[in-house]
């Protein structure tokens, strides 16, 4: 039970509260005389925490306001709070006991006016521009005709019929749809997923990646076409790798999505038409321009014909150019037998001079000459071999000489012994070491072989 303040009560006679009916007393007094307010002001500083909710504060010229949004009243704002905006904001007051504070708990927000819109929407387009968003050359250009167009838009109203109609008429193309809402809260997110999604489609793939993109919606107020100045909308549209029509509203609507886009159409029946040409007047122009080929053919083969003639008269007869070249070809004859005779005679007379030093006599002289010159040849070649073969059996002689004298065979001679182990696979023992760690020996005489064993006292020492 909360107690109530005595409205005369003075020095002892007044009563103590705790803080908590204290707290408790001031919120039944503000909920009670504000049940429900609409307050203006401006947005001030705003907080989004990882609980959803949202934080604000309401400001004018002499004061500011603590403000709430509830995490299930924020998904169902149309228009979502921002730094500088003048809004209308509806709801309760309350007070927060923990911070000894009152706050305005908002149930909905709105504009205040088409000024606040407009400012907000000013300063959006002014920071997408200084973003290179809106930049010319950035734009595309849009296929002639392409094959497949994709269509972001509602799937009921006349935006879609108006669409599909005017392609039938103009020339008929694949057409995908790609459902969304077009306004409220979940339009922004249903538009980004389109394009996105539309852009991530393989170009051979079993649903085929459309050539052309159009973005459109019928005509409304500033509220109900508010989503398409949204961020998230303008951005998709400006990373779009397939060229987009923008074709939101009618021709007086203007939406940022407009200037993102590569073509801003002014209304969706006139996307349509930039979408695609008249398939009738292509077929005119096809005309036109085959008939056109066909007489221009015509009149370069009539000037072709006439030219032949005109060369042909110029030409001689055949008759005349066969005789005037068999004329040339009788003077040449001429000069041909002239030549040869001459040339007959020329190499006769070298024949006789050449001929003229082929003697028999020189012949055998030469022939002579030749013989001797062989026989001293080869007298010279037998004695140098008879002084070769006599200086290597000299030399071999003395080298015999020397192996005798320096082999081991007649140090033997001399009274000496060659001593080795007894399976000769190791070199000659030339010490008493070496003799005494040998098992068995072989001792080598000059006239034989015989057998030793080292003494046990060597062997043990």
């Amino acid at each position: 039970m909360s107690r109530q303040f005595p409205e005369h009560a003075s020095g002892p006679n007044v009563p103590e509260f705790t803080v908590s009916e204290i707290s408790g007393n001031v919120k039944r007094i503000i909920e009670g005389a504000f049940p429900r307010v609409r307050i203006r002001g401006e947005v001030g500083r705003v907080s989004r925490p990882q609980s959803g909710h949202v934080y604000l504060d309401l400001k004018d010229q002499g004061a500011v306001l603590s403000a709430v949004v509830w995490r299930s009243s924020a998904s169902r704002l149309a228009t979502r709070p921002q730094e500088g905006l003048e809004v209308v904001a509806t709801g309760r007051l309350t007070t927060f006991a923990g911070q000894s504070r009152y706050q305005l708990i908002i149930d909905d927000i709105a504009p205040a006016g088409i000024g606040a819109l407009m400012a907000m929407l000013e300063q959006r387009r002014k920071k997408l521009e200084a973003e290179g968003l809106f930049a010319a050359e950035r734009k595309r250009p849009i296929p002639f005709l392409p094959d497949v167009i994709g269509i972001v838009t509602s799937p009921s109203g006349a935006v879609i019929r108006d669409i599909l109609h005017r392609l039938r008429d103009r020339f008929p193309r694949t057409v995908l749809l790609w459902p969304v809402a077009v306004q409220g809260e979940n339009c922004t997110a249903e538009v980004v997923d389109a394009v996105t999604r539309f852009n991530a489609l393989d170009p051979g793939g079993d649903v085929p990646r459309p050539d052309l993109l159009i973005v459109a919606r019928g005509g409304g107020s500033v509220e109900d076409l508010w989503e398409f100045n949204s961020e998230p909308i303008v951005r998709a549209v400006a990373a779009s790798r397939i060229p987009v029509i923008s074709a939101i509203g009618h021709e007086t609507d203007t939406t940022l999505i407009d200037h993102a886009a590569d073509v801003r159409a002014p209304t969706p029946t006139a996307a349509a038409e930039l979408a695609v040409p008249v398939r009738s007047e292509l077929l005119g122009k096809l005309a036109s321009v085959s008939e056109r080929g066909v007489r221009a053919q015509t009149a370069a083969l009539g000037q072709r014909r006439q030219r032949l003639r005109d060369l042909f008269r110029a030409m001689p007869r055949p008759d005349e150019y066969v005789a005037m070249q068999g004329q040339r070809l009788d003077i040449a004859a001429g000069r041909l037998e002239r030549g040869l005779r001459g040339a007959v005679r020329m190499q006769v007379g070298r024949l006789s001079e050449a001929s003229a030093g082929l003697r028999l006599s020189s012949l055998h002289r030469n022939i002579a000459q030749s013989r001797t010159l062989l026989e001293r040849s080869a007298a010279a070649l037998a004695l140098a071999d008879r002084r070769h073969r006599d200086m290597l059996r000299t030399r071999f002689d003395n080298l015999g000489r020397l192996l005798g004298s320096l082999g081991y065979q007649a140090t033997l001679e001399r009274g000496f012994a060659v001593v080795r182990e007894e399976d000769r696979t190791g070199p000659v023992i030339s010490s008493a070491g070496v003799a005494a760690r040998t098992r068995s020996m072989v001792i080598q005489f000059r006239d034989g072989e015989v057998g030793a064993a080292p003494l046990a006292a060597d062997r043990e020492s």
